[in-house]
């Protein structure tokens, strides 16, 4: 089969069964909805958090000797839901100091630390933070505020753009798939969301509408083209713009995130993010516009 006889049967299928694929995005919508309804019922919030958002402790100790595995099962049961990272030298992958989040508040854990290590920790050898339960509560607020209020201008401007319902409802409804999905994943991964998660979510926004919109405005705008020839046209061109992000987030993931839990989350997050989209721009969005200029057409017809 050449290339040609594969786009036209593709063509053909896509034709025939646009409505019938709506339902595989409609069923994981709705799976989604029921996991977060079970994980919110078991865990009392939609993700896990880590201490930036719940408030405790982080020591960074300047030990490339102590093992992270022995010392977490050291003191996991003496403090409050213990994280232990390894800190590498980028050049020489070297074990240089090991990080410890814990909710426990900052005595306990000097205590605890310094029993299992043997001697006393101080600003040379290590350093402590610590960040009071009000304050990353009130931080957490402020960063779910920011990212419903980037939602809601992102689906002023689509409407905006576009001024028409359904187009500008199945940009809004894929960015929001976007976000949910990606939410999910992460919640199944066990991943302590940080404030650097919930900013990667907040720029999931801008990275998923990109593709929505450039095939919205050609479909809608762009005249004197068959309506599969517009899509085929911008699949093209968003496949692109997307797999070159895809491909940007994984070095980066690869080559940063195994030295800063920061970036490894937030890269970790686009990169689910990012190929969530695909599946939402060119599976839900292409046959929702398919489903209403079809219908718009046959209505001015008549």
């Amino acid at each position: 089969m050449n290339k040609e006889n594969f786009k036209e049967k593709l063509i053909s299928f896509h034709d025939k069964n646009y409505k019938l694929l709506l339902l595989i995005p409609l069923i994981m919508i709705i799976g989604s909805f029921i996991y977060l309804g079970f994980f919110h019922a078991q865990n009392h919030d939609f993700f896990y958090k880590d201490i930036s958002l719940t408030g405790g402790t982080s020591v960074t100790i300047n030990d490339g000797n102590v093992n992270s595995e022995n010392l977490k099962n050291a003191i996991s049961s003496k403090l409050d839901d213990v994280n232990i990272r390894q800190v590498s030298d980028l050049a020489t992958q070297k074990q240089i100091a090991v990080i410890v989040e814990t909710r426990s508040d900052q005595q306990q854990v000097k205590k605890v630390l310094e029993n299992y290590l043997g001697y006393s920790l101080n600003d040379v050898n290590s350093s402590f933070e610590f960040t009071g339960s009000s304050l990353s509560s009130s931080f957490y607020n402020q960063l779910l505020i920011a990212l419903l209020v980037a939602f809601v201008l992102m689906a002023l401007v689509i409407f905006i753009q576009f001024k028409t319902f359904v187009p500008s409802m199945a940009v809004i409804f894929s960015a929001f798939a976007d976000i949910l999905m990606p939410l999910v994943v992460v919640d199944m991964l066990g991943i302590k969301i940080s404030s650097a998660g919930i900013v990667a979510f907040l720029m999931l926004i801008g990275y998923s509408v990109d593709t929505d919109i450039l095939l919205t405005n050609k479909v809608l705008r762009r005249e004197g083209k068959s309506l599969n020839r517009k899509i085929i046209e911008s699949f093209k061109t968003g496949i692109t713009m997307t797999l070159t992000a895809i491909a940007s987030v994984v070095a980066a993931l690869l080559i940063a995130g195994p030295y800063s839990s920061v970036l490894y989350q937030i890269f970790l997050i686009m990169t689910f993010g990012l190929l969530f989209d695909i599946f939402n721009t060119w599976l839900t969005n292409v046959s929702i516009i398919k489903w209403y200029v079809l219908h718009k057409k046959k209505k001015n017809e008549n």
